[in-house]
């Protein structure tokens, strides 16, 4: 695309309601964060956020796969990730119910400018970049949870990379809730059993959700041990013209993210996470502030070992949970070896595990 018409297109969408800075309602559409890790294996038994944050890995199926952050990506478009699904299972009698999706759920509050349900509703631009080891056609949806309406398209794949820029029409029923609650879910279907393929696909309009039509036509990751699909530079847009992928820097992506999902992760076997308190000869309680603030009260998981230093010595760590939490701070408690340090300041700390982390997660 022209410089004229990247401006000419973000004019249109700015005279929409849209466009300028922050126009991209996608959080980590460059695949650029990924705070679990970069690769995880043997997926597909359940549904879950594995790699790259911010996108859900959703299934329900006998096919497995690798999910991974990648560094394959278009040349000289600006990236330097993307997500990639490798399959290692094959799955080619497909029962009704399964599916395969890649999802972004998206807040009710990120998305009032869009108008929807309202006379002055504004269409929706999604744009990414896509490439496969072969032809495949896969589905992009936008499912409007707090209406249940959806609307979808097909887009193809090839051995290159590929833009698709595809321009989803104005919604006047059902508005968004303004909430920190999903709204709406960005999917990409890769799979799917006649549950969600057997009717007709809803392409011109938003329409009540009717199952059947929601991925009619969609090929099958699944159909090949050879198969994988690598998808970067996701855009999500108010007005009907594409612009190029808003770019921004890392920490401010990290940040977005860690809305969502944050983790202490050690780095050496030493590393502390927070000073406390022991309140009992057996029981430590420390409060660790969460930054920035999370969606909402966060659930917690530890892994690893763990020790709790006083001045006199370490106290092997068990039972490490929450006591209370709010999306600011939240007090974590764990049970202690009997020391005779009741009322003493003491710290939690990584158990001569480098690889001991906690998680904090507000996921939609």
């Amino acid at each position: 695309m022209s410089k004229a018409a990247e401006l000419a297109n973000l004019i249109g969408n700015i005279n929409a309601g849209g466009g300028g800075v922050n126009r991209n309602v996608i959080i980590n559409g460059a695949m650029n964060v990924a705070q679990r890790g970069t690769s995880s294996t043997g997926l597909g038994a359940s549904s879950g956020y594995f790699t790259c944050d911010r996108w859900l890995l959703a299934q329900s199926g006998d096919g497995r796969l690798t999910m991974s952050q990648d560094s394959s990506v278009p040349t000289g478009k600006g990236f330097a990730n993307s997500l990639k699904l490798d399959c290692t299972t094959a799955d080619t009698s497909i029962a009704s119910g399964e599916f395969l999706q890649i999802v972004q759920k998206i807040e009710g509050q990120n998305l009032q400018s869009i108008g929807k349900g309202t006379s002055d509703a504004k269409p929706i631009t999604v744009s990414f970049y896509v490439k496969a080891n072969a032809t495949f056609n896969f589905v992009c949806e936008l499912n409007d949870l707090d209406n249940t309406r959806h609307i979808s398209k097909l887009f193809a794949t090839t051995t290159d990379w590929v833009k698709h820029e595809i321009t989803f029409p104005a919604d006047t029923t059902g508005a968004f809730d303004n909430d920190n609650a999903a709204s709406l879910n960005l999917t990409f279907w890769l799979h799917a059993g006649s549950t969600y393929s057997d009717g007709t696909l809803n392409t011109a309009t938003f329409a009540s959700t009717t199952n059947g039509n929601r991925a009619a036509g969609v090929s099958s990751f699944y159909s090949s041990i050879d198969n994988n699909f690598f998808i970067t530079g996701v855009q999500l847009e108010v007005g009907q013209n594409p612009t190029e992928f808003e770019s921004e820097p890392f920490e401010r992506t990290l940040a977005k993210c860690q809305r969502y999902y944050q983790r202490w992760q050690a780095n050496t076997s030493y590393d502390s996470v927070c000073m406390g308190q022991m309140t009992t000869d057996v029981f430590w309680i420390g409060h660790y502030k969460l930054a920035p603030e999370m969606r909402a009260e966060p659930t917690f998981s530890a892994d690893g070992t763990f020790k709790v230093n006083a001045s006199n010595g370490d106290m092997n760590a068990s039972s490490i949970a929450l006591a209370r939490a709010t999306p600011q701070v939240v007090a974590i408690e764990c049970a202690t070896t009997d020391s005779n340090r009741q009322g003493q300041g003491a710290y939690l700390r990584a158990g001569d595990d480098s690889d001991a982390f906690l998680e904090f997660k507000s996921e939609l």
